[in-house]
């Protein structure tokens, strides 16, 4: 029998809002993958610091691009893909030998992560099992210590790596937002906040949960922020 690769959902960063389930699988896992930048630990790592049994198997799977390459780039994808037909034969070697593998993933695995893309190759191959964890988004609008929306609000996530244009329509049109993956597009996502008309209403929430986690306005905002870190704006509809 193979078996089973668990696609891990570690939450915004705490390790107190694993599920229990999620706390269970990560303490337990003999074979335990992660994907990180070369160099780096790796978010999702650094969140099971201190969890993983003493004789745990790590598979770390290093990014072969980041931000190297721009995404119009047909290099880009190609890259990619190659990367991940690499993590699915690796996995798929651990399972198909009969042993259960935990890829630690952060936030949600479902939710723009990384396991999407092996998910969809390792599906109907060998078991494949996801759990659920709490997304970044919900970790950074709590920080605020307000609600994202009210009533009959639309919320709306985007990326910051959408053309400035898209954002400003997408920010202008919506009741509530969030964007995510920033890092070195905040110069265009403030922009574009500003053509929407919105600079007042914007909150920059960095390392949601962590204990380095930082609130601040958008309009205080005078550095680069870590690609990490989450835009806020909240909603303002019915309420009784």
């Amino acid at each position: 029998m193979s078996g089973t690769v668990y696609g891990v959902g570690l939450g915004p960063g705490a390790q107190d809002l694993l599920s229990v389930r999620a706390d269970r699988l990560v303490r337990g896992g003999r074979h335990v993958a992660y994907f990180r930048k070369a160099g780096r630990p790796g978010q999702a790592r650094r969140i099971a610091e201190g969890m993983l049994r003493d004789d745990a198997i790590e598979l770390a799977m290093e990014y072969p691009v980041t931000t190297e390459i721009p995404l119009t780039d047909p290099r880009y994808n190609d890259c990619l893909a190659a990367f991940y037909a690499d993590c699915t034969g690796r996995l798929l070697a651990i399972a198909e030998a009969g042993a259960d593998v935990v890829v630690l993933c952060e936030g949600d695995p479902f939710f723009y992560g990384s396991f999407m893309h092996l998910h969809s190759r390792l599906s109907g191959l060998v078991p494949v099992e996801v759990v659920p964890g709490i997304m970044g988004m919900s970790g950074a609008w709590n920080a605020t210590g307000l609600p994202i929306t009210w009533g009959d609000d639309v919320l709306t996530v985007a990326m910051a790596t959408l053309p400035e244009e898209e954002l400003v329509r997408r920010i202008r049109d919506t009741d509530a937002l969030v964007v995510m993956k920033i890092g070195r597009h905040l110069a265009k996502l403030r922009r574009a906040v500003a053509a929407a008309g919105r600079s007042d209403e914007a909150w920059l929430v960095e390392h949601a949960a962590m204990p380095e986690q930082r609130v601040t306005r958008l309009a205080d905002v005078d550095r680069v922020t870590p690609y990490f870190s989450i835009l806020l704006i909240h909603g303002q509809g019915r309420r009784p």
